[in-house]
């Protein structure tokens, strides 16, 4: 499986961007899917993830109620919503996939779990 980001940009401090992430070369409806991101001179830290259904979804807190995750199992897609973006929001962001599961917990929040990885976009909010 092959994953593709893009959406990344520019924007100023309180706007909003749309992350995309589309699989290739294999079907991920069963699978979980994340994003992660990684700020200049930071490890990379856990931002969302969704179960296969995106009903069961988690986020850290920093982003809870401003970013939500969703996805488009007949496209093969998962996306990021980012709204209210902060300048401590810039980051490459990645989106990942994992193995299935039918409810997030507290295992999904580390990368080590993921099984491939985007090639990550750069999200720069300014001040």
């Amino acid at each position: 499986v092959q994953l593709q980001a893009s959406g990344g940009g520019l924007v100023q401090a309180g706007g909003s961007l749309t992350l995309s992430c589309a699989a290739s070369g294999g079907r991920f409806t069963s699978f979980t899917t994340g994003w992660f991101r990684q700020a200049p001179g930071e490890e990379r830290e856990f931002v969302a993830v969704s179960d296969w259904s995106g009903r069961s979804t988690d986020y850290t807190d920093s982003v809870r109620g401003r970013f939500t995750i969703s996805r488009d199992n007949a496209k093969d897609t998962v996306n990021l919503q980012m709204n209210a973006l902060k300048p401590e929001d810039t980051a490459v962001y990645y989106c990942a996939v994992g193995p299935p599961s039918f409810r997030i917990d507290a295992r999904h929040r580390r990368s080590e779990i993921y099984d491939y990885w985007g090639q990550g976009t750069l999200v720069t909010v300014s001040s």
